[in-house]
């Protein structure tokens, strides 16, 4: 595939987000910038009360029943209003991608636990993947192809280089992408408690350490985050140039040691870009501060990238959105761009060399974002600010 050059590369143009910080962009940034963690205390989560970033009542009660619909058409609505203030003027055929895991987690529970399968049918349409994305497109007349994606926490990324390829294909002239998780239910945090990766016992900050030492994993967090991509915006926030997939095919849970399709994915991604390594500026990482992924984009930023590398994770400060963890990670990244700003967490301990203490004034270069889905899905895309 050839990357895209001059007026035709693909940007990311509209951005909305609905997240732990609340409903909306500015929540978000203003959350990210004054380095206080998305989560709360919230009871009801075992024994005790745990740090959890959940997404707050709101939206619109004629969207649907649940938060999940709700924050999803809401995070749609505020990208694609964005994105009209940006340049973007909708072409013929508008695709919608959704990225997805776990949909509609609470309409689902009390489907089964509370009405015993007794729903009208209307209702029992609302629980289809399917229905809050057709929903969208009849909302706003779009005709292009409407499909999920899913791959474990790597689907914000997966997402991206799905629409790249409908755009570069000729398939879409824009694409609508939303990613939306809010499975943050007491039965899913404590399987992942379980798992040795959730921490629930202490601030997220002293928990999760990305690159730092002591760190424990990650607190559990929600989000629905919509972007919009054209090559025909006047002013997005950045350009997608490229990305790749791969799969470990090695463990339902755990990394590859030999870190050989990781590495590869990265050296994918910025072939698939036509970028040398040597110009990467910022690697905008996975960073769940759990050990082995730790080990793994130390190792990618010390074997691929130069000393002068910056990394940064927003884990510690939005949580672990699961689904929509790397679509978040991107808005970070895109709203820092429009600011000149690396909204990058404090750190709280000793650390590697190249991450990043706080927010930060942002360089001119490129930033490469990575996202590991459990079970082995690696993904990298790559961004670089706009011309």
């Amino acid at each position: 595939m050839t990357p895209r050059k001059g007026p035709d590369m693909i940007g990311i143009c509209g951005i909305g987000v609905v997240s732990g910080y609340g409903w909306g962009r500015a929540p978000l940034w203003d959350g990210l910038v004054s380095g206080k963690p998305a989560a709360h205390l919230v009871s009801g989560y075992g024994p005790g009360d745990a740090w959890v970033a959940l997404v707050p009542d709101g939206g619109a009660p004629e969207d649907g029943p649940s938060r999940f619909v709700r924050a999803m058409r809401a995070a749609a609505r505020e990208a694609i209003v964005d994105a009209g203030q940006h340049g973007w003027i909708p072409g013929r055929r508008v695709g919608l991608l959704h990225a997805v895991v776990l949909g509609e987690v609470d309409l689902w529970r009390d489907f089964y636990l509370a009405r015993d399968r007794h729903v009208p049918v209307r209702e029992f349409l609302a629980l289809m993947p399917s229905t809050p994305m057709s929903t969208l497109m009849k909302e706003y007349g779009f005709h292009g192809p409407a499909m999920n994606v899913s791959a474990m926490c790597a689907s914000g990324n997966a997402a991206l280089i799905t629409a790249k390829s409908w755009l570069d294909a000729g398939v879409v002239d824009d694409v609508v992408l939303v990613a939306t998780d809010l499975s943050a239910t007491p039965e899913n945090v404590s399987h992942f408690v379980r798992l040795g990766v959730a921490v629930t016992d202490t601030d997220p900050l002293d928990g999760c350490r990305p690159f730092q030492e002591g760190s424990r994993g990650f607190t559990v967090g929600e989000a629905s985050v919509a972007m919009v991509l054209s090559s025909h915006a006047s002013a997005p926030y950045l350009h997608l140039l490229g990305g790749a997939m791969s799969h470990d095919a090695h463990h339902v849970t755990s990394i590859d040691p030999g870190l050989t399709q990781v590495m590869t994915c990265f050296r994918d991604a910025l072939a698939n870009s036509g970028v040398d390594a040597n110009s990467v500026r910022y690697l905008n990482a996975h960073g769940p501060g759990t050990a082995q992924c730790d080990r793994a984009e130390s190792a990618v930023a010390e074997t691929l990238f130069t000393p002068h590398t910056e990394i940064y994770s927003v884990k510690p400060l939005t949580a672990h959105c699961q689904g929509a963890a790397s679509a978040i990670e991107v808005a970070a990244a895109a709203l820092g761009t429009e600011r000149g700003i690396v909204p990058a967490p404090p750190t709280v301990a000793a650390a590697h060399p190249q991450l990043l203490d706080g927010p930060t004034p942002l360089s001119d270069g490129i930033t490469v974002k990575s996202s590991l889905g459990m079970g082995g899905h690696n993904s990298v895309v790559v961004l670089a600010p706009p011309c």
